[in-house]
Parts: structure tokens; sequence; C-alpha cells
């Protein structure tokens, strides 16, 4: 029992007991400051219930906590280990697609009871799932993992009027893998429909940089009846040099591709490139590293192939051309505006 409970069935005895020693109901009253009704309803509530009927009884109806069914919030939990990179509101929207219905809210809250509010704890849940399974990491590898790379946001939009217009491309340094050495990956980003590809190497040229748009850019828009009009990089030796000397500025001459620099020391200025990093760092390889040991480029550069599939085909984007799309549904749908705008120039 509670003081406060304590100190009101003193309070309430002691006027009943106050009322008999001094035979005077109204002397009793008066001197405890309470009405003659107040008196005799705790007469009354002693004389049905004992001393316990005196407790303050509470009339207010139970509101338990909203709680979503126990099979949603099974479902929320596994996403939040699946894909821990994912925010509440993507995580929402994914779900949807799944048929589970639930607010980007429920989703924090189940988060929050369960400590899986923060990408964090998100990935240390990952981590103690894919021990319990048998798949043991060294201290080394853990400790590559939790580290993080200072990944430069975009500030402000770049201009693009359909697919193909601008083609955004960085070098990004995946890490180190022993009998294989330092891992680079070649990013390219349509900055339209964001459509990605990626492709890893373990040395960071000019002729890496141009191997990525023969071997996977402009094959891939070939097949969709467009081609790539410019290229935006930034200022690094594998992007920048004399065409005649230079093999990734020969290649772009070759096919007509205009060449953009970013403006030194303003990463900002390819922005989407850099924001795709920490997607792909977040979403593939912080979790990737935890689930597999990787022991050649081959199979690193395959699991890469396959989660690139799912965010150009699968996952929905909420960029500005995107507005929930796929980057492939929105690569089709910038179709018309290519053709469009490309005839109208004369350029095919």
């Amino acid at each position: 029992m509670s003081s406060f409970n304590q100190n009101v069935i003193r309070h309430k005895i002691g006027l009943l007991n106050l009322a008999a020693e001094l035979g005077n109901v109204s002397k009793a009253c008066k001197v405890m400051g309470l009405s003659r009704d107040t008196f005799y309803r705790y007469q009354n509530a002693v004389a049905e219930g004992g001393v316990e009927a005196l407790f303050d009884s509470n009339r207010r109806k139970p509101n338990p906590k909203n709680r979503v069914e126990e099979a949603t919030e099974t479902a929320v939990l596994a996403y939040a280990i699946e894909q821990p990179a994912h925010g509440q509101v993507r995580a929402s929207n994914e779900l949807r697609q799944r048929g589970i219905f639930v607010s980007p809210s429920g989703v924090r809250s189940i988060w929050l009871r369960n400590d899986l509010a923060s990408f964090k704890q998100r990935l240390a849940a990952l981590e103690k799932q894919a021990a319990e399974q048998g798949i043991l990491l060294t201290d080394a590898q853990v400790a590559a993992l939790e580290r993080k790379q200072d990944d430069d946001l975009a500030h402000g939009e770049i201009e693009t009027a359909h697919p193909g217009y601008l083609g955004s491309q960085d070098t990004f340094y995946v890490g180190t893998i022993k009998g294989v050495g330092r891992i680079y990956q070649q990013t390219f980003v349509d900055t339209y429909s964001k459509v990605a590809m990626a492709k890893l190497y373990t040395t960071k040229t000019p002729i890496t940089a141009a191997d990525l748009l023969n071997d996977r850019v402009l094959p891939f828009f070939a097949e969709h009846g467009m081609g790539i009009i410019r290229m935006l990089t930034d200022r690094g030796t594998e992007y920048c040099g004399k065409p005649e000397t230079h093999d990734y500025q020969l290649y772009l001459a070759l096919n007509d591709i205009e060449h953009t620099k970013a403006k030194a020391r303003h990463p900002q200025t390819n922005g989407i490139c850099e924001r795709f990093h920490k997607t792909i760092l977040q979403e593939f390889y912080q979790v990737a590293f935890r689930r597999k040991l990787y022991l050649s480029l081959d199979e690193l550069q395959a699991d890469l192939d396959a989660w690139l599939a799912y965010y150009n085909n699968t996952r929905t984007h909420q960029g500005k051309m995107c507005c929930g799309r796929t980057p492939v549904q929105t690569l089709i749908a910038g179709k018309e505006a290519w053709n469009e705008k490309v005839t109208s120039l004369n350029l095919i």
C-alpha cells in the first residue's frame, strides 16, 4: 500500500473514531472539516465492505496501449533484421507492398519496444542472429564492419530533363579482402531515373572507369533505345586528363559523351552518387559482410549484382522524379521525354 493511500485511510478512519469518542457526528465533522454526508458515506462503506472499501476507487475505464496484431509485429521485427538500413517510413511502405498495413509511427513503436529504434541497434540484432545461425565473424571483420564512412550528402538539386541526360559517376572504396587486396567500386547513377550500376575492381584507374561504361552502362541504355549525353564526375585522376593519353577521356570522346567536372573540394556537386554510396554501404555492404565471409572478388560481385537488381527493379525510390516508383519504372516512363528531346536536337 502506498504512503498516499495510507494517509487517506488514516484520515477517514480518524473521522469515524472521533465521532465514536465524542458521541456526536456533527462535532466530529466540524473538527475534521468534513460534511455529515461524507461521514455517513464513509460509515456505510465500512459497513458494506470493511476498511478496504475506504480506498479511493478509480472510476476511469482502463485504456490499454494501442497494440498491433501479433502477426504484424512479427513481420515488422523480421523486416528490421532483413533491411536494417531502412527507416520507419520506408519500412512501412515496403511492408504495405507485402500486404502488411502498419503506419510509420506504428513501425517505430514496435522498434522502440524491442530495442531496434536505431540503425546500430538493428545491425547488432542482425549480427546476433547471424551468430546464432552459425555464421562466425572474426574480430577484425566485425571491427571493419563497424567503421563508418564519412559520406558527403548532396546539397541542392541537379536539373535533369530525361533519362540519359546526365549520368553521375564516382569511385567508392569498399575495403580490403584477405587474399584479394583493396577493392574499389565504380558507380554510375542516372540523375533522372536513379538507375544505378556498379562494378568492383582492385585498382582505381581510367581503364576501370571506362570499363564500367562500356560493360554495363551503355549496353543497358542501348537496350532501352537510349544513350548517355553527358557525364558528371569529380576531378579524380581516373576521370581527368588529356584525351589523347587518358583512357576515360578517350572513351567519352569516341562515344560523343560530354564531360562535366565537379568543382574542386565540392563533393556535394556530385551528391547523387555520394548519397547512393551511403545507401549501398548501409543496405548492402554492412549487411552482407555480417551474413557471409567473402574470399573472392567474383563472389562479392555476384551478391552486389543481385542487390542492384533489387534496387533498380523492386525497391521504391523517394527521389524527385521517382515519386515512389522504382528506378526502372521511372526510366521507362521517361522514354517519351528522351525521344522528344533527343529527336528535336537531332542527336539520333
